[in-house]
C-alpha cells in the first residue's frame, strides 16, 4: 500500500476585504484558508494595521520574513513583558511578566534562561535521547500492527508529554491529566468551551507545580523541577511563582510544537505521496525531512511585542505602547527567503524557518522537539510500507497555535515480524 493523497474537507478563501480577517479570533482560523491573505500582505502591506474589533484594541502585524526577524532581535525597541501573543497582548497583560522566561527581558531574562539551560545540560540531553527512540518506536509499532487508528491520540499526543514529563519529574499516572490540560490550555477541539477550559486548565497546571515545588524543596531528585527549587541568582532562591511559572512554560512549549508538528508530518505526507517516497527509499535524510515539516506545519502561528518607544518601520511610526505581532506562519512561507514556498519538499535547502522564534526567546526546548520529530520520522520510514488517511481530519480551534487534533490513519507494515523491530 503506498501513501494515498489526503482529500480535506474544503476551507473557504480569504475574504477580499482585509480588513474583515479577524486574527484576534479563534474562528477565523477555523473557517478561513489564509494564504492569500498573507501573500498579499507580504506583496502590499508588510507593515498592516489591524483594526480594532469589538473590545479588543488594534495592533500592528508583520508578515515579512526579515521583519519578522528583525523583530526578534530588538528587545531593546520591543518588549515581551506586557504579554508575548494576543489574547495577554489585547487583555491585562501578562501576570507572569518579570518571572516566567518568554516574557522577561534584559537581563532577568539572561539569568533565568541560564538557569532552565542547566537544567536541558547536554548530559541530561544524552539520556532522554535513547529514551524518546525506545518510547516513539514503541508507540509506532504498536499502532502499525493493529492497522488503524487516530496518529494524533495514539501516537504523537504521548511521544511529548513523556519527554517533558520525565524531564520535570511528572509521575506516570499523572500524564494523561497533564495533557488534557496543556491541550485544552491554548487550544481547544470544541470552539463551545474555548475559554472557560483555557483559564480552567492553566489555573490547574499552575496549582499542579505548586505540590510538585513543595515535594521537591522537601526531598530534592533528578528533575527539573528540583533544580528550579535549588538554584540561586546572585545568592538568592528563585522564587515559588519563578519556578511554577517556568514549569507551566516548559511543559506547555514542550508539548504543543513536537506534538503538532507530528501530525502534521503524517498528513503533509499524504497529501504529497512522491514526498513520501522519497524519503522511504532513503532519498533524503531525515535531519532536512525534520526542517522542513517544522517549517511547513508552523505550530505557533505568532508571537507580539509592544513598543517601549517611537520607531519607524516601512515608514510608518509605531507608537510606544503599540501591539506588534509577528506571524511565523507567513514568515515561513516568505517567497523571498523560501524557494516554491507553498510546497513541502523535504530536501529544502537552505531552510532557515523560524518555527522556533528567533534572537534572545529562541526556544529552549527547539533540541528536543528536533529530535522528537525526526524519531517519529524514522520510525515511520522503518515501519510502515504505507498508509492513507481514512477519515475526517479535524483542526484545533486557536488563534496561538495551528494544527490537527484526529488524524485517523490506516496503516500496512513493513513486515509481519514488526515487534521484533522494537529496541
Amino acid at each position: 500500500m503506498e501513501v494515498k493523497p489526503v482529500e480535506d474537507l474544503p476551507i473557504r478563501a480569504t475574504p477580499d476585504d482585509l480588513a474583515s480577517v479577524n486574527l484576534a479570533d479563534p474562528q477565523t482560523f477555523a473557517d478561513y484558508d489564509l494564504t492569500d491573505f498573507w501573500r498579499t500582505l507580504r506583496a502590499n502591506q508588510p507593515l498592516y494595521r489591524h483594526p480594532a474589533v469589538g473590545n479588543n484594541p488594534g495592533f500592528w502585524v508583520l508578515s515579512r520574513y526579515a521583519d519578522i526577524v528583525d523583530l526578534y532581535r530588538d528587545n531593546a525597541t520591543f518588549t515581551s513583558e506586557r504579554g508575548n501573543v494576543l489574547i495577554t497582548l489585547l487583555g491585562d497583560g501578562d501576570s507572569a511578566a518579570g518571572k516566567m522566561v518568554p516574557v522577561t527581558d534584559g537581563q532577568r531574562h539572561k539569568e533565568l534562561r541560564n538557569v532552565l539551560l542547566k537544567a536541558f545540560s547536554p548530559r541530561v540531553l544524552s539520556r532522554i535521547g535513547e529514551h524518546v527512540r525506545r518510547t516513539t518506536r514503541t508507540l509506532l509499532a504498536e499502532a502499525i500492527d493493529r492497522g488503524e487508528g487516530d496518529f494524533a491520540l495514539d501516537v504523537a499526543s504521548k511521544i511529548p508529554m513523556a519527554t517533558i514529563c520525565d524531564l520535570l519529574g511528572v509521575p506516570g499516572q499523572d500524564r494523561e491529566y497533564m495533557l488534557s490540560l496543556t491541550k485544552s490550555a491554548i487550544s481547544s477541539d470544541d470552539q463551545g468551551e474555548y475559554s472557560e477550559a483555557a483559564d480552567a486548565a492553566r489555573n490547574e497546571i499552575l496549582q499542579y507545580f505548586v505540590g510538585m515545588v513543595e515535594e521537591r524543596r522537601a526531598a530534592p531528585r533528578d528533575d527539573v523541577v528540583s533544580v528550579l527549587a535549588g538554584s540561586t541568582i546572585d545568592g538568592e532562591f528563585l522564587s515559588e511563582d519563578e519556578i511554577v511559572l517556568n514549569c507551566y512554560s516548559l511543559i506547555l512549549g514542550g508539548d504543543a510544537t513536537s506534538r503538532l508538528a507530528m501530525i502534521d508530518a503524517v498528513h503533509s505526507f499524504g497529501a504529497n505521496p512522491d514526498q513520501w517516497a522519497s524519503f522511504k527509499r532513503g532519498d533524503v535524510s531525515v535531519k532536512p525531512a525534520t526542517e522542513e515539516v517544522l517549517r511547513w506545519a508552523s505550530p505557533t502561528m505568532h508571537f507580539g511585542r509592544t513598543a517601549v518607544r517611537d520607531v519607524e518601520i516601512h515608514g510608518t511610526r509605531i507608537k510606544k505602547g503599540e501591539v506588534v505581532t509577528v506571524w511565523n506562519v507567513s514568515g515561513n512561507r516568505d517567497e523571498s527567503v523560501f524557494a516554491d514556498p507553498d510546497r513541502f519538499l523535504i530536501d529544502r535547502s537552505p531552510n532557515k524557518h523560524i518555527a522556533f522564534g528567533h534572537g534572545p526567546h529562541f526556544c529552549i526546548g527547539a533540541y528536543l522537539a528536533r529530535l522528537e520529530i525526526s524519531e517519529m520520522l524514522l520510525a515511520l520510514r522503518d515501519f510502515t510500507a504505507g498508509f492513507e488517511i481514512v477519515g475526517p481530519v479535524q483542526r484545533i480551534y486557536s488563534n496561538l497555535l495551528t494544527g490537527i487534533s484526529s488524524l485517523p490513519v490506516r496503516f500496512e507494515p513493513v513486515s509481519a515480524e514488526l515487534e521484533e523491530l522494537v529496541l
